[in-house]
């Protein structure tokens, strides 16, 4: 896979994710991440659509992946301390928030986020 292709069939993820059609994109995804495992974009959408379908280990084991490979990825940082909120893991979640506050100060939705912590 060339990649434009990955580029390709990462968009087509995206739009199968907005569109409900979770499997779909699940596939698209898991096609992105076999022909470049270090597309941290990949990662990120892949753990969202987990989240989705409540797969919440797989969910968070592809948005840690994500930050792995990206730690400026503030979006994938923000979307896992959201994860970890929302499965009660508030240590995770705040550190995360934290985190993000580390690389951006000013990022509006990890402040917002941190008061509940």
């Amino acid at each position: 896979m060339e990649m434009g292709d990955v580029e390709e069939y990462l968009q087509r993820g995206i739009a199968f994710k907005a569109e409900g059609r979770y499997e779909e994109a699940i596939a698209e995804f898991q096609e992105v991440i076999s022909a470049d495992g270090s597309n941290n974009e990949a990662h990120r959408q892949l753990g969202l659509v987990y989240g989705f379908v409540g797969l919440f280990d797989e969910s968070l084991e592809e948005l840690k992946r994500a930050v792995e490979l990206n730690p400026q990825n503030l979006g994938a940082r923000n979307d896992l301390a959201m994860s970890y909120a929302m499965l009660g893991m508030y240590d995770e979640a705040k550190a995360e928030f934290l985190a993000v506050l580390e690389i951006d100060p000013s990022n509006e939705f990890a402040r917002r986020e941190l008061v509940y912590f």
